[in-house]
């Protein structure tokens, strides 16, 4: 019998502030808990300095975790230009961290993280949270940014067994 691999799966929920990472391990329908933090940038120093603080902090969870892939919010765009630039250049960071690895890189928007782990399109936070823990009653966050990475990557498990059930499917 073959024996399914393991899949390592960073979650990264990305802001300027606060950048919150989640990574999980996925064997067939199995999902399980590995860690989940939050990587802060001091808004004291200016924009570079605090990107940085974020690309470093994120390439330490690379390093710990060793994950196989990666899974980021998409941003979504609000009334305030600047906030969402600033975000915007947090997210990239996001992305090329584990991209520089050489791991696939997925982006979900907010509302199909939700629809994965609620069942629904919208929901609050709460919700989000609760059910987070229901799916991985050993799971602990240190912020609403780490359970909300958490909720990144368990949407990519899903996503992408889907994607090799089809391509499975269409190889017959």
């Amino acid at each position: 019998m073959l024996q399914r691999p393991t899949i390592r799966i960073l979650g990264i929920d990305p802001g300027l502030r606060r950048t919150g990472w989640g990574v999980v391990e996925s064997i067939g329908n199995s999902l399980s808990f590995v860690a989940a933090g939050t990587v802060t940038s001091d808004a004291k120093f200016d924009l570079a300095t605090r990107l940085r603080q974020l690309y470093d902090g994120l390439q330490a969870v690379m390093a710990t975790y060793r994950p196989d892939e990666a899974a980021v919010e998409q941003t979504f765009v609000n009334k305030d230009a600047v906030a969402t630039l600033k975000l915007g250049q947090a997210r990239g960071i996001a992305m090329v961290v584990p991209a520089l690895a050489g791991l696939p890189v997925a982006e979900y928007a907010p509302n199909a993280v939700k629809k994965a782990v609620i069942g629904v399109g919208h929901g609050d936070k709460k919700q989000i949270h609760m059910m987070v823990k229901v799916l991985m009653p050993r799971a602990t966050f240190d912020t609403e940014d780490a359970a909300d990475a958490l909720a990144i990557a368990i949407c990519h498990t899903h996503h992408r067994q889907s994607a090799a059930a089809r391509a499975a499917f269409e190889a017959r």
